[in-house]
């Protein structure tokens, strides 16, 4: 069998990997540009359940935080790119206060680990976080943390080549056109090539690519300024600050990355983002001056770059996976929670192409549901608050 995979984000290299882990199946991933370089280059790579509702949503997403830990447990080599360090986040405004408490209630209630934690707690997980005396609630999530994205690529695109996946970069499919005989792949500048099946993971390119298909996944505008799908990241130079876990917090989101290296995300910053327009300094001086009094020893930490995040969020906010054409085995998957949810995803997925085996955990996120027209990505409300995203 031939499977063409489209995007070599962190969905598409998983869904490559799985793919390519079945005998008899040819995989061959495309990209644009090259493996990371869309959403999955521009993320805090936050792995959780936290926020994420109604009930069905919130399962998927803690059985893609199960899935990390599998198959790092697993892991042949000595390279870890999931870090289940947990997350730490704490709120100071009357609004902040009352989801978190709302938060942890909900999530205990489901068995999720969620507990209050005091000041002197919060110092051994964190012992360079300051904690100001404005500080009203703290909460501990331990079974969250964070992956590397590029070490998260690493590993799932090394595997797929190892069992034979033929990785594609620098094409651009523009269309996919299904037949009753499989699926034609177009590439700009390039012959059309027939597959049994293809899988689309374009994330924010979804729309435009589905555009003939018959099938409409509306999706948050990322080049628009402001957009719910737009976002600023920072990198830093070195900082000796001990810090492990996430932070998430009224001044800054804040992860490792590696190398004594953070990044940093400020979302209430974020309604200024335009991809059409480089970060300006000021955005980067207000991430440094912020990070300089969250962490001690970051005092004199330099934010080296800023980047503007462009998201894969469809018009509800939820996963969109499942055939566009059943017929010709044209399967899409656009979802905001790509990296929590890509090994998993990728795996009920691959089930239902190779398999035809219908997965239960996805039948409210079918590209179908939009349909009726009733999903409005105008009416997304952008993360501006710790704990939204």
């Amino acid at each position: 069998m031939r499977l063409a995979v489209i995007g070599a984000g962190a969905i598409g290299c998983a869904v490559a990997r799985a793919a390519a882990r079945h005998d008899g199946v040819e995989v061959t991933l495309f990209d644009r540009n090259r493996p990371g370089a869309g959403t999955t280059g521009t993320t805090l790579g936050w792995i959780n359940a936290h926020n994420k509702e109604p009930r069905a949503y919130f399962e998927l997403n803690r059985a893609g935080l199960r899935a990390h830990a599998e198959l790092q447990r697993n892991e042949p080599t000595s390279q870890r790119w999931y870090f289940p360090h947990g997350n730490l986040e704490w709120a100071v405004s009357g609004g902040h206060v009352q989801d978190l408490h709302e938060t942890v209630t909900r999530l205990r209630e489901r068995g999720y680990p969620a507990e209050w934690i005091d000041r002197r707690r919060a110092a051994a997980i964190a012992p360079d976080a300051v904690v100001g005396d404005d500080v009203e609630a703290i909460a501990w999530f331990p079974e969250e943390g964070f992956v590397v994205p590029a070490l998260l690529l690493a590993r799932l695109l090394g595997e797929a080549r190892d069992r034979g996946a033929i990785v594609r970069t620098g094409q651009a499919v523009q269309r996919v056109d299904t037949t009753s005989a499989g699926a034609v792949v177009r590439v700009a500048g390039g012959p059309a090539e027939r597959f049994d099946a293809v899988v689309s993971c374009a994330g924010r390119w979804t729309g435009p690519l589905l555009a003939g298909s018959g099938v409409v996944v509306p999706m948050a505008d990322p080049g628009a300024a402001g957009s719910p799908a737009v976002g600023y990241l920072g990198y830093t130079d070195p900082v000796p600050s001990r810090l492990s876990c996430l932070l998430t917090t009224p001044a800054l989101n804040v992860r490792p990355e590696g190398g004594g290296r953070l990044v940093v995300q400020g979302l209430d910053l974020d309604a200024s983002a335009d991809p059409a327009r480089e970060p300006s300094a000021a955005v980067r001086d207000e991430l440094r001056a912020r990070l300089r009094t969250l962490l001690r020893g970051a005092e004199h930490a330099e934010v080296a770059e800023v980047r503007v995040g462009q998201r894969a969020l469809p018009a509800d906010g939820h996963t969109v996976a499942g055939f566009v054409d059943t017929a010709a085995r044209h399967y899409t998957i656009a979802t905001h929670s790509g990296m929590t949810l890509c090994l998993h995803l990728a795996d009920l997925a691959i089930a239902e192409v190779l398999a035809g085996r219908e997965q239960a955990e996805l039948a409210g996120f079918r590209p179908q549901r939009f349909t009726a027209g009733t999903a409005d990505p105008n009416r997304l409300v952008a993360a501006r608050r710790p704990g939204q995203q």
